[in-house]
């Protein structure tokens, strides 16, 4: 049990680090493409990539319409739809800030729905936890932004899409991860299927939009490799392999370490100042998330989850 809990702590360790890190890379590479233009360049790139590899090692191989269309779905909502509408939100002028407090509804979003759809409702120390959460981010950015009201209304609007489409693709995948009677796909064939249904989906709106344009240059290059094998490979890889072993609420709320780590990157990245409220806010979401993550939620379908069940998971994937 303890190496258990010690495997999901490293887990959650490395995905907090690799989302977040997407953010500073994508500062780098949206000046030298449209946002829609960004994701046809990184999702085609991981598809080649998923694909060379599957074919390489012999199991590049038909899933079946379902299974396909399942990942495919689940791809559009969390690659094309979550990152699209943030990005559209920064390029109609919305503060970071704003976008921020935002898509920092998804926890709570999660833990709503969760016990509807999912049958998983967070426990008592859960709520307090992403509550917690919640205030922590709150502080942390809410005093770093200006309600100047920049940005456009639909700006505005476009953090909600994200919010909505993250929400929806995480429980779409722990109820999956829940139905004993379905085979998953292994981790790199369900991102390949994720990433071509990603692709397809914002190829002809980018070619019609923003005619593909890029700068490809050197620095391009090097942002997108890392966004397209740390941040969309490997960092999707350890999300969706988390709420194969946890319930969805305990996953998203780890979306509340993402504007303190974000603010941490940028200080030693670029150099950007801290304030007291950014360790005020890192320490109020520190606690809530320890929170969110100790014990589990109480409703049956995390029952469901036993440790055979698990035991199939890691043999599913030691296998491949």
């Amino acid at each position: 049990m303890h190496s258990f809990l010690s495997i999901n702590a490293l887990l959650c360790l490395a995905f907090v680090f690799l989302w977040n890190s997407g953010y500073i890379a994508a500062a780098y590479v949206l000046p030298m493409a449209g946002p829609l233009t960004l994701l046809a360049w990184r999702y085609w790139a991981l598809a080649l990539i998923l694909a060379v590899y599957l074919f390489a090692s012999g199991r590049l191989s038909w899933p079946g319409g379902k299974r396909l269309g399942e990942a495919a779905i689940i791809g559009i909502l969390a690659h094309g739809v979550w990152l699209g509408c943030v990005l559209y939100a920064l390029e109609e002028g919305v503060p970071a800030g704003i976008i921020a407090l935002v898509v920092a509804l998804q926890p709570l979003l999660t833990g709503i729905l969760s016990s509807r759809l999912v049958g998983e409702p967070p426990s008592a120390r859960n709520w307090t936890g992403l509550v917690l959460g919640f205030i922590g981010v709150g502080i942390a950015v809410g005093s770093r932004t200006t309600f100047s009201g920049e940005g456009t209304l639909l700006g505005h609007l476009l953090p909600f899409g994200s919010v909505l489409a993250i929400t929806a693709a995480s429980l779409m995948q722990r109820k999956l991860a829940l139905q004993r009677d379905h085979a998953e796909l292994p981790l790199d064939q369900a991102l390949l299927y994720q990433s071509l249904g990603t692709a397809l989906a914002v190829t002809l709106p980018a070619i019609l939009v923003e005619n593909l344009a890029a700068q490809t240059n050197a620095a391009f290059f090097v942002g997108m490799s890392w966004l397209v094998v740390a941040v969309s490979l490997a960092s999707y890889a350890l999300m969706w392999l988390l709420i194969r072993r946890l319930d969805a609420t305990r996953v998203a709320s780890l979306f509340y370490l993402g504007p303190p780590t974000t603010m941490l990157m940028a200080w030693a990245a670029f150099g950007d100042r801290l304030v007291p409220t950014d360790w005020v806010g890192l320490g109020i979401v520190a606690i809530g998330v320890g929170l969110a993550q100790s014990g589990g939620p109480s409703g049956t379908a995390s029952r469901s989850l036993s440790g055979t069940a698990d035991e199939e998971t890691q043999n599913r994937l030691g296998s491949h």
